[in-house]
């Protein structure tokens, strides 16, 4: 079985690595793509056409994954494969131009030097050959999470959208204290923006040009800065309710809040 996979970024080579077959690497930067080529034993492949393989995997940001997919679905001989991180519009444009093929929308829930991990699945026209791939992904020890794109892209605008926001707020508005002022929930704070910070900025700006959540985050801030204190109270006591499970599962040192006071 080959693999022609349409951008060679860090999904891309992952991909590459993963399915452990003959790839190829297409990317509107061919310097990216013959180091990805390198980097898996692969091969480079003409980003305007040309051959056609068993499988195309689009593995470009997901503000390009539709047009990508109009563009080489056809050089698929068997199955069509995105990993781009959205799964409504794929699964849509995959349907439209590769009716005939095998088709699967895949989300790796983490970042390629993380893995193995959560992956997000949808099957949209099972066969052979995307369950040989899936197989493979599995047996890397991923954890693979069958879904639908409604239930995925909607679950997205919490577990991206909104949660990137909030970090990114923070690491915005806050400001550095002394050494010893830290508390359990500003170090984790702290510990998130860090990390946020140190990806890359055009991939976090997609994911909120994609997903709604951002405003939520915001408006969770303006009812927080108008509160007076009943009112504190009882958001407090609402987040309480949502999260208990969660809280539950904390340590009682972690459960210090931020006035050094025992939950």
């Amino acid at each position: 079985m080959d693999v022609l996979i349409v951008g060679a970024g860090a999904m891309g080579r992952w991909f590459g690595r993963a399915v452990d077959t003959t790839v190829a690497f297409a990317d509107v930067d061919e310097a990216a793509a013959r180091a990805a080529a390198d980097a898996v034993d692969g091969e480079v492949a003409d980003l305007e056409g040309g051959d056609s393989y068993d499988v195309v995997c689009l593995a470009v940001p997901m503000t390009r994954v539709t047009a990508a997919i109009v563009d080489h679905a056809d050089r698929a001989d068997r199955a069509v494969v995105d990993v781009s991180g959205v799964m409504t519009a794929p699964i849509e444009a995959m349907a439209d131009h590769a009716p005939d093929r095998e088709r699967v929308s895949l989300h790796p829930l983490f970042a390629p030097e993380r893995e193995p991990g959560s992956i997000a699945v949808v099957p949209d026209r099972s066969g052979p050959v995307t369950e040989g791939l899936l197989e493979r992904l599995e047996a890397r020890g991923n954890t693979l999470i069958e879904t639908t794109p409604a239930e995925h892209d909607e679950a997205m605008e919490t577990v991206q959208a909104a949660s990137h926001a909030a970090v990114l707020a923070f690491a915005l508005a806050a400001e550095p204290v002394p050494d010893g002022f830290e508390t359990p929930i500003y170090d984790r704070l702290a510990a998130l923006a860090g990390q946020l910070t140190a990806g890359t900025p055009r991939v976090y700006a997609d994911i909120q040009r994609t997903f709604d959540g951002a405003e939520g985050v915001a408006d969770a801030a303006a009812t927080i800065a108008d509160a007076d204190a009943a009112e504190l109270e009882s958001l407090y006591r609402t987040a309480a309710e949502r999260w208990g499970d969660e809280r539950e599962s904390t340590t009682d040192d972690e459960d210090r809040d931020t006035e050094g006071e025992t939950a």
